[in-house]
């Protein structure tokens, strides 16, 4: 399971999707999680797994499955 930190971006392509932008440099599809982590600008760190093989409508990079987040200043 992977921990990452990063911001949570609202991403118009191919419909619109949730991505995070790691501090690595990084940016995932956001799968799962709930509202609260769908706020642009929000600073968190999500444990979870990378899945770079998943296909999904965003078509944008890996997809970052969320099994939990927490708010980070």
């Amino acid at each position: 399971m992977a921990k990452l930190r990063g911001v949570v971006c609202r991403s118009e392509l191919e419909g619109g999707f949730w991505e995070l932008a790691c501090d690595d440099g990084q940016r995932l599809v956001i799968a799962g999680g709930d509202r609260g982590l769908q706020k642009e600008g929000l600073r968190v760190e999500i444990e979870g797994r990378i899945d770079d093989d998943a296909m999904g409508i965003a078509m944008a990079g890996p997809t970052l499955e969320v099994k939990r987040y927490r708010v980070i200043s």
